[in-house]
């Protein structure tokens, strides 16, 4: 090992949480409190969701914390002496994939009216007018605004303003349980102030993200893709109410069109290019995948800004962060014999939740990961795309997901969420405060599980929390 990668090593190293508890395997509980197969490990501290698989040798953590250290570290801008990681910018979200990863979590909840949360981000885009644009949409994504891109960047480096800010409105949305009981949701209605390149094009559409917890990732690219198309059904041919279907994107690697599996719509293909995809947009810092900046034609002094490097990102830090995000363990649940938990994990069931978050998946083969494969996990997703109606809809086209259409997440940790950020919020933007709130944020498809969950008594109610805090 080279003395720069010792170095990196030790301060993985310091930065790994000491608060997590035990990192061994989860050999001790029982099936169904192994989320992660092998690789689940005990801990239920600030720390739970940092840890490596359990299965991971001694050897092979080294690179997991060299990855690490390159995801917690700060980026700077160029030039610097620190060359492994300058080239921050010239527009970016955050100095470091930590800024909005808190501790590998969550993001946090829409939880008060004025600027948005630091952890947030704001996609853009518009509806494609044209074949042109439909075009571009099948090949990239989405229509990017012409000034300010697919996302809004709010800061920049010494010399190149942010972009813009997001300030969010949240309207009141009372909702009432059978027994008498109302919740409020809040609606978040996002506006952009601030706008520093001028007026984007008119039929802007925006569309609040919040961070997603990273781990269970190498264990969800190791399903095998047949096992995920087989629970498509497009059509809704069974009649059950259910039509999730993959999307199709685009795998710059490969050069062709591929099932998606990561981000809130299922539009990236690989943890490799969510990664890069990360760097480039949120901290400006290009890959061999992503060569340009993330500046527009508008954008001048952002397109003449230095440069850390061609590309500022080398493909063997990149390797090491992949490493990272690939190995990062499933918690084993807790309390999964307890009566009231069992109790709601059937009425999680009765009411159709597990249609579209489904439980179980065995690994396939996934090169370079033994400890990935074959491992019975249970991650309570499909991966496909499910219409969740006009409520939780942002407008916002990606690929073939249309504007109501979000991929199932993972409920894996979900019971950890607040406990790794307390601040955390649920559902893409992170406007549910608490676990009923997303449940009741549920519409389209999940409309009917929805309402089954409005007809339980307090005590069914509470039974399925319990149930959900359990994963």
């Amino acid at each position: 090992m080279s003395s720069h990668h010792l170095q990196v090593l030790l301060i993985g190293l310091c930065l790994l949480p000491m608060s997590a508890g035990s990192t061994g395997p989860a050999d001790r509980q029982t099936d169904a409190a192994l989320s992660g197969g092998a690789t689940t490990v005990q801990a239920d501290g600030t720390g739970a969701f940092s840890l490596p698989a359990a299965n991971t040798s001694l050897l092979r953590r080294d690179s997991f914390f060299i990855g690490n250290a390159f995801f917690k570290q700060p980026w700077v801008t160029a030039p610097a002496s620190t060359k492994a990681r300058d080239g921050l910018g010239p527009l970016f979200n955050a100095n470091s994939c930590q800024g909005c990863h808190i501790r590998d979590g969550k993001g946090e909840a829409l939880s008060k009216p004025g600027p948005g949360p630091h952890s947030v981000l704001v996609r853009l885009g518009r509806s494609p007018a044209n074949p042109a644009e439909q075009a571009q949409v099948r090949s990239n994504g989405t229509v990017p605004d012409p000034v300010y891109g697919d996302q809004l960047q709010p800061n920049g480096i010494p010399g190149v303003d942010g972009e813009g800010r997001l300030n969010l409105t949240l309207e009141p949305l009372p909702v009432r349980f059978a027994d008498g009981e109302t919740v409020t949701l809040h609606q978040p209605v996002p506006t952009l102030t601030g706008l520093k390149y001028g007026p984007p094009a008119p039929g802007l559409q925006t569309s609040v993200r919040a961070t997603p917890v990273m781990i269970g990732l190498g264990l969800l690219e190791a399903i095998p893709e047949a096992d995920i198309l087989a629970l498509a059904d497009p059509g809704d041919a069974d009649g059950d109410g259910i039509s999730g279907r993959p999307n199709r994107v685009r795998d710059l690697s490969r050069q062709q069109t591929v099932l998606g599996r990561f981000g809130w719509k299922a539009n990236q293909p690989s943890i490799a290019q969510q990664t890069a995809a990360a760097f480039h947009g949120d901290l400006g810092i290009s890959s061999a995948l992503f060569p340009d900046q993330p500046c527009t034609a508008a954008q001048t002094d952002c397109r003449q800004a230095p440069k850390g490097g061609e590309p500022e990102i080398s493909a063997a830090i990149m390797a090491e962060v992949v490493f990272y995000a690939s190995m990062l363990a499933v918690p084993a649940r807790r309390d999964v014999d307890n009566p009231t938990v069992l109790q709601g994990q059937k009425l999680f069931e009765q009411a159709g939740c597990a249609s579209c978050h489904v439980p179980r998946f065995r690994t396939g083969s996934k090169p370079g990961f033994p400890e990935l494969e074959n491992q019975l996990i249970q991650p309570f997703t499909d991966l496909l795309l499910h219409d969740m109606g006009p409520g939780l809809a942002d407008g916002r086209p990606d690929f073939e997901a249309s504007g109501q259409e979000w991929r199932t997440a993972p409920l894996w940790g979900l019971g950890l969420v607040q406990t790794v950020n307390p601040q955390a919020g649920f559902l893409h933007d992170g406007r549910a405060s608490t676990l009923m709130e997303a449940i009741l944020w549920h519409g389209g498809e999940a409309e009917a599980a929805q309402r089954a969950v409005l007809g339980m008594d307090k005590a069914d109610r509470s039974a399925l929390l319990r149930f959900l805090e359990s994963l």
